[in-house]
Order: structure tokens, then C-alpha cells, then sequence
């Protein structure tokens, strides 16, 4: 006889779960096409992507997977239509490093000889209202070095630019959002993350609007980064608890700033990084205005 109610075994007996202690997960599955929700005609068109490559430099490392797939949304963040999945495979010239390969899924011979159509690729992105990427520091990096002719529009980030905390998520990274969600994908494939972000900006959120629509708002407004000039060495843990990344290049500890939250800031970095009693030397810390769709960059 077969039973929906799983018996966990515990000691001699069988204890049966209560339901708010399971969580069921199903398996992601887009439908492209008019989504049903406003005029799928309407709206601005934007480009979702991913890339999968032998490493994180992309001076030095190369794209072995590049997936697109393009929406429409109306003014409020509805997503109206989804469009098809473009998705390619590219021989690095080299041997795929073995992590690489265990994270991916991807073997030397799943990309032999293959290529990502450059000319066409480009065209998906250069007329998007903007490119959206999970971690877009990331992608943004490899992508324009891949694609040398696209003049992208501009860069948004699902996982920066959606306060996921806030609304009562876990963390930013992708596989947990999409859990919290109640799905499942097949992380590190450059086709179901993208697929995963898709859903992510549909996903509604407490307050009844779609994760989009807080994307769109978040992306349109002024950011600053915020640089730590002088920071001593034993405020790190601190300056980490706060959001700060260090900059190895650069030797200095740097974060994102929305505007509104500019002043306080500057005045957490007055009382914490810089007050006298802390920091005796008058640095101070240096503030650069990012340009909308090139704060990733």
C-alpha cells in the first residue's frame, strides 16, 4: 500500500512528520511565451544572462557557457512574456580545470569545437532596456570581454539589487532564494540560472509587487562607492559586518551606497572608521557617484 505521508524511523518507533516541519521543492519550469498577466506586446524588453568560465580573472580565464533569455514587463515589474532560451557552449583552448568541471557538469568534450555566436549573442543584449545578472560584478566582466562590439545598455543585479534580507530571505545567493521560493534547478548550469532569475523577478514578495519592481527601483536610483581611505587594519571584522569588501588591487576596503542611505554612512563611518579615538590621523573616506547600469563594473 502506498501512503503522501512519509514515516521517519526514530528509536523502535515511527514518528510521522507534522506538515510544518517538511518543505516540498519542485523542479523549475518556465513557460515562454505571453505570461497572461498585461499586454505581452507592451513594456520594455530586458536580457537575463549567465556565463559559466574556467575561472574568476577574465584576463586570464575564458567563457565556457553563455545563456540568454530575453522578457518583456510592464511599468509596475509585471513580467508579460517570456522569450526562448539561447544557450552556447565554447572550447576554451584548453583543458577545463577539474573543479571547474565538478561544479559545472561540463567536460572537455561537451565543448570541443563549439563557439558562441558573437554577432548574434551581441544583438540579444544591445537593444535590451538593460542586462540582468545574478552577481553582475561577475558576469558583466566576462561577458563585454567576450562580446568586444556590444555597447551594452546598462547592468542591473538580482542579487545586490533586491533587498532579499529584508523581505525575509535567507542570504542573496541564488540556489537559496530559488529554495525559499519552493524550487530546485540545476545550480551551475548557465540555462537554469538564468531560468532561476526569471522566476526570482516574477517571485512576489511580501508587500504584493514582484521581486522586479523592487529591481527596477533599486537600479534607477544614484549609488555610491564608498572607500575606506585609512581604515586600520583592526576595524576589519567591523568594516566586513557592515558589507565593506576588500580590494586587493586597490588595498582598501570599498562598499555600494544608495543614495538615501548616504548620510547615514557617512555617519556610521564618522563614529566607527574615523572618530579620533580610533582613527588619530584625519583620513577620511572617498565617496565616487556610479553612473546608472555601470555600478557592477
Amino acid at each position: 500500500m502506498h501512503s503522501d505521508v512519509v514515516e521517519i524511523a526514530v528509536g523502535p518507533a515511527l514518528v510521522r512528520p507534522h506538515a510544518d516541519e517538511e518543505r516540498v521543492l519542485r523542479r523549475l519550469r518556465l513557460v515562454e511565451g505571453p505570461t497572461g498577466l498585461g499586454d505581452p506586446d507592451a513594456g520594455d524588453v530586458i536580457a537575463v544572462v549567465d556565463v559559466e568560465t574556467t575561472g574568476f580573472d577574465p584576463e586570464e580565464d575564458a567563457v565556457i557557457e553563455l545563456a540568454i533569455r530575453r522578457l518583456r514587463h510592464d511599468a509596475d515589474g509585471v513580467v508579460t512574456r517570456i522569450g526562448r532560451l539561447w544557450s552556447w557552449r565554447e572550447d576554451p583552448g584548453r583543458p577545463i580545470p577539474p573543479e571547474v568541471a565538478r561544479l559545472t557538469g561540463l567536460t572537455d568534450e561537451d565543448v570541443r569545437n563549439r563557439s558562441i555566436d558573437t554577432a548574434f549573442a551581441t544583438g540579444l543584449l544591445a537593444d535590451a532596456r538593460f542586462i540582468l545578472a545574478h552577481n553582475a560584478a561577475f558576469d558583466l566582466r566576462f561577458v563585454e570581454r567576450r562580446l568586444p562590439g556590444l555597447r551594452a545598455p546598462g547592468w542591473a543585479c538580482s542579487m545586490s539589487e533586491v533587498d532579499w534580507p529584508g523581505h525575509g530571505f535567507d542570504g542573496r545567493k541564488l540556489g537559496h532564494l530559488i529554495s525559499q521560493c519552493g524550487w530546485f534547478h540545476d545550480a551551475h548550469s548557465a540555462g537554469a540560472d538564468v531560468d532561476a532569475v526569471v522566476a526570482l523577478m516574477r517571485h512576489g514578495l511580501p508587500d504584493g509587487r514582484p521581486a522586479l519592481a523592487h529591481l527596477l527601483e533599486s537600479a534607477s536610483e544614484d549609488v555610491w562607492r564608498v572607500r575606506a581611505i585609512g581604515a586600520r587594519i583592526s576595524l576589519k571584522d567591523a568594516l566586513k559586518r557592515r558589507g565593506y569588501r576588500w580590494d586587493p588591487e586597490g588595498r582598501v576596503w570599498h562598499r555600494t551606497v544608495a543614495d538615501r542611505d548616504r548620510e547615514a554612512e557617512r555617519a556610521w563611518l564618522a563614529e566607527r572608521i574615523y572618530h579620533q579615538d580610533v582613527n588619530p590621523f584625519g583620513a577620511e573616506a572617498e565617496w565616487d557617484r556610479l553612473a546608472w547600469g555601470r555600478r557592477h563594473a
